[in-house]
């Protein structure tokens, strides 16, 4: 029986207060978020995290002084090996916080797999985060020099059938409190990209709306459908519609709300915070009726026996040497890491 090491990918965050300030630094001294050379991005994600440190401590406070992203991976990784059966072992790696990548690969090289399946729990991709996780992985791995197995990459699953059930489940079942089926809007909402990463090629936009659209035919006609976008900083165009804007819309036309997070698997503070607390103020101050949240999947049942299925799937795909594609649109000629191969497909 073959050895089968399965990697997921996550963003990470702060495991206490103290901790906010450098997982600020790693965030925003990342080349995929703050294009800039590297003593120039450097110098800004100081400064950034800086500035941000006090305003997130605040949030993170609100959640019990750290992200619980980490405690729900690690949930989704014993879900996931318990469900792949012999033969498999899962490890996780956080982008931005622990554990990183460097030393994931030790225990992975310590279990020595004869196959690594590497898989974002990115639904969508983008280069702001699956491509920035795999990146990271390459260049920390070095793969083609010191190991012998063969690694498999799971880019993207916008239309994953145990995502598209948990979601619709989530959403008929907070339908169900709706007063009115007529007069609910469903905001799909995503975390936004600035309209540069989208133009320059990138498909996360696409297969956002991928997702909504199949969650969406499964549900009431009646009920009004929209994808926003949440969480926006600095002074570039970012995609819209705005999600607080839309709530605010909704208020004025005395709508009733279920609000989903169709990007992501896990709980954090965008889902925490900016829909819990935040929007959920601005909808009480705005007339919205009222305001239901759809959790996340984080381990449940059917997402996780989706992904069990489609890891499985990924050892009959090709396998192509050295190459981790980006599935940008628009293929760069060139590439910001030695280590990165786009393909447009």
């Amino acid at each position: 029986m073959k050895k089968r090491a399965v990697v997921l990918f996550n963003l990470g965050g702060p495991s206490d207060l103290k901790s906010v300030k450098p997982f600020l630094f790693n965030l925003f001294n990342d080349p995929y978020i703050i294009q800039l050379p590297g003593f120039l991005r450097y110098l800004v994600a100081r400064l950034i995290s800086w500035r941000r440190t006090p305003v997130a401590q605040e949030i993170y406070s609100e959640m019990g002084g750290k992200s619980p992203i980490v405690e729900q991976t690690d949930k989704q990784a014993k879900a996931l090996e318990k469900k792949l059966g012999l033969g498999y072992k899962v490890f996780y790696v956080m982008r931005y916080w622990h554990p990183r990548a460097e030393a994931v690969l030790k225990h992975v090289r310590a279990y020595d797999p004869e196959e690594v399946v590497l898989l974002p729990l990115y639904p969508q991709f983008s280069s702001t985060t699956s491509l920035s996780s795999l990146d990271e992985w390459a260049k920390t791995h070095q793969w083609l020099k010191k190991d012998q197995w063969q690694t498999r990459i799971i880019h993207s699953y916008p239309k994953l059938e145990g995502l598209i059930s948990y979601f619709t489940k989530a959403i008929e079942a907070k339908l169900k409190k709706v007063k009115n089926l007529s007069n609910c809007r469903v905001l799909f909402s995503a975390h936004g990209l600035p309209e540069k990463v989208i133009s320059a090629g990138d498909p996360y936009q696409k297969q956002i709306i991928e997702t909504a659209q199949a969650i969406q035919d499964n549900l009431p006609k009646e009920v009004d459908f929209l994808v926003t976008y949440q969480s926006r900083v600095g002074p570039l165009k970012w995609l819209d519609p705005y999600t607080d804007q839309e709530i605010i819309r909704a208020g004025q036309e005395k709508k009733e709300l279920v609000v989903v997070p169709v990007a992501f698997v896990s709980e954090h503070s965008e889902t925490l915070v900016e829909l819990d607390i935040e929007y959920r103020e601005l909808a009480e101050k705005s007339g919205v009726v009222s305001y239901h949240r759809v959790h996340t999947p984080q381990d449940d049942p059917e997402f996780i026996a989706s992904l069990a299925s489609m890891v499985k799937e990924s050892h009959e795909k090709p396998f192509e040497l050295g190459c981790y594609p980006c599935l940008r649109e628009k293929c760069p000629k060139k590439l910001r890491s030695p280590k990165v191969c786009c393909i447009n497909r």
